[in-house]
């Protein structure tokens, strides 16, 4: 029995080791499953048989969808004045800095955005020189760009030279302080404890006693270091004059962005995607309300998204699966959402919408088949598999690499910043703004359109899910749903709540009224 028993125990502790091997090897020789940038390819576990429509009876209708030309008109009309417009007063430079502060900034391009302004404001409260944030290598995206390859790092320092000093790199003298500096060693000038949403007081109490001692302070991390509360007025009114209007993007992403929307408003006679049953020929504007006008989508519907939501997307079991195992790699398990059944997150609100949700979504509140929609997004989990339906549905539909060439894109190849940089530009001139889900990017640009008072959707999450659980809902009930669910969610100004972001909700800490 003893034998017996080692030996099982033996095989056992055997199984247990191959298993824990293959986790280990499995990114190696399935890299797809697990690479952030192969989220669009097919997995061997999930999208090889491609999802078919989950609300095929309101496809079906809403692909031959007639809106009449009054709703057509109110859709595209711009916001009329909420009786809200830009403040953001200027107060005096001081006439000694304390010293230098730098800031290290991690997350990608919206998030760093976000720590960009509260690196000024917390150097306008220390009184102190603010060296230009250094952003690091996003571990995700794994691009290097820097400030100066993103935004206008001359006009950046020219709009705030009468709030705040601010230096492209370090004098000789404190040339050590460096990323790699810090990387070494514990060191007397850097601050690692920070805390998330510190007060105006931490940073006085903390900070301030490195700088008046060495002349220089790097905190790293940084992102999300500031308070939105209990700040002073002049502080809240920097932070927004930095996002709004000292943040402008570099040249060449102007100009590729402008180049874009060129083509978006003033498209020559497109040939419609083949296989569709409508529109086929040539639209021209004539055809078309709305026309010279477009609409941008922010469809996040990534990998980590997917997994992590622990929603059932309707890829079959091959696609739960593939979810599963990610889920248990990347986070061990550990996801809140996975103790609730797919009707109950649904019913909370708490599933991303997929491509043809979000396009049925806008067919019921009026975007007809001849909408010029732009796909802002980076990889789609699933790939053109998943995006089909939504195609069918919005055939005018582009994104960068369907309205630029090659050559144009060359400078944002492989640059995931930029990229979004780009999308982040033609989102601001579009008509309409909508985003498939929350997260930086969406959040930034609902907070930047607002405060410009641009029309922006806002899907109500919590009622789409439970529209879309209920398979005997008709078109005409569900388009009335959406449309009396989305009334007061088309860019009307929000009052910011205690917590909640000032670059999201910029009234009234940012606006005054009219």
């Amino acid at each position: 029995m003893k034998l017996l028993y080692n030996n099982h125990h033996q095989n056992r502790t055997q199984r247990m080791a191959f298993a824990g091997l293959f986790v280990i090897l499995l990114p190696i020789f399935v890299p797809n499953l697990f690479e952030p940038l192969g989220r669009a390819s097919p997995t061997m576990l999930s999208e090889w048989n491609a999802p078919k429509p989950r609300h095929s009876s309101l496809l079906k209708i809403a692909l031959h969808r007639q809106i009449p030309t009054e709703q057509q008109s109110e859709l595209w009309s711009p916001l009329v004045s909420q009786g809200w417009r830009p403040c953001a007063e200027s107060t005096a430079l001081p006439k000694k800095s304390r010293g230098y502060v730098q800031v290290f900034l991690d997350g990608g391009l919206n998030q760093q955005r976000m720590g960009i302004c509260d690196a000024v404001a917390v150097a306008k409260i220390l009184n102190a020189t603010l060296v230009l944030p250094h952003l690091e290598v996003n571990p995700v995206w794994r691009d290097s760009s820097s400030f100066a390859d993103i935004f206008d790092v001359d006009h950046f320092i020219s709009s705030l030279r009468d709030e705040i000093s601010i230096v492209k790199e370090l004098p000789s003298e404190y040339s050590w302080s460096s990323r790699e500096y810090y990387a070494t060693g514990i060191r007397d000038t850097r601050i690692k404890t920070a805390p998330v949403h510190a007060s105006a007081n931490w940073y006085l109490e903390n900070v301030l006693p490195i700088l008046q001692s060495y002349g220089i302070a790097a905190i790293a991390p940084f992102s999300h270091r500031l308070a939105f509360d209990n700040l002073p007025t002049n502080i809240q009114h920097l932070r927004c004059k930095v996002n709004f209007q000292a943040l402008v993007f570099v040249p060449h992403i102007r100009k590729l962005g402008e180049t874009i929307v060129h083509r978006l408003r003033h498209p020559p006679g497109k040939l419609q995607a083949s296989g569709t049953e409508f529109h086929k020929g040539r639209i021209g504007d004539s055809e078309v309300t709305g026309a010279g006008k477009f609409t941008v989508l922010h469809l996040r519907f990534d990998k980590d998204m997917a997994a992590h939501s622990a929603c059932d997307f309707g890829g079959g079991k091959a696609e739960k699966l593939a979810l599963a195992k990610y889920r248990q790699v990347i986070w061990q398990g550990r996801v809140l959402n996975s103790q609730f059944t797919d009707e109950e997150l649904r019913n909370q609100g708490r599933c991303p919408l997929t491509p043809e949700e979000i396009g049925l979504l806008l067919a019921a509140l009026g975007f007809n088949n001849g909408t010029r929609l732009y796909l802002a997004s980076h990889k789609v989990y699933g790939g053109e598999a998943r995006i089909s339906t939504l195609q069918k549905l919005f055939p005018l539909m582009e994104d960068k690499k369907s309205i630029a060439s090659a050559e144009e894109l060359a400078k944002i190849e492989g640059k995931a910043s930029l990229s979004a940089a780009v999308d982040y530009y033609v989102s601001m001139q579009s008509d309409i703004f909508i985003s498939a889900s929350p997260g930086n990017m969406h959040n930034a640009l609902v907070g930047h359109r607002a405060y410009l008072n641009l029309k922006t959707i806002r899907p109500n999450m919590t009622l789409l899910g439970k529209l879309f659980l209920n398979k005997s809902m008709g078109w005409t009930e569900f388009q009335h749903a959406v449309r009396n669910g989305h009334k007061n969610r088309l860019g009307h100004i929000r009052l910011r709540k205690s917590k909640q972001s000032i670059y999201t909700y910029p009234a009234p800490d940012c606006m005054c009224q009219s």
